[in-house]
């Protein structure tokens, strides 16, 4: 398990957010291997975003907001995309900014507050 994905599964316990799966695929699965752009990851994280305000997870203030910033980051020997999301709406300020885990193939990993 990656040490983000445990970190995150820790902060379940502690709130109401919840993450979509998005642990291990088959390769045999129909998706494309090609590394995904930034603006590619971006819409991944976007329509993750949407998603997580549909199935009720995050608030729906998450809907209207923007990309951030989005970058490569090492975790481990994986890197990935982690797209950021701000959202002055939020009264926590812990969780005013939301970071969307998306591989490098364009699969959405996970999402939480700390971006680990």
């Amino acid at each position: 398990m990656r040490f983000h994905a445990f970190m995150f599964s820790l902060l379940l316990s502690f709130s109401s957010f919840a993450v979509m799966a998005g642990a291990g695929h088959d390769h045999g699965d129909g998706h494309s291997h090609d590394p995904v752009s930034q603006s590619q990851a971006e819409e991944v994280a976007k329509k993750s975003v949407a998603q997580l305000v549909d199935k009720g997870k995050i608030d729906g203030s998450w809907k209207s907001v923007g990309v951030s910033k989005s970058e490569q980051k090492k975790f481990g020997k994986n890197t990935e995309w982690v797209v950021t999301f701000a959202n002055t709406a939020i009264d926590d300020p812990k969780k005013q900014t939301l970071y969307v885990f998306v591989s490098l193939t364009g699969e959405y990993i996970a999402s939480n507050y700390t971006g680990n």
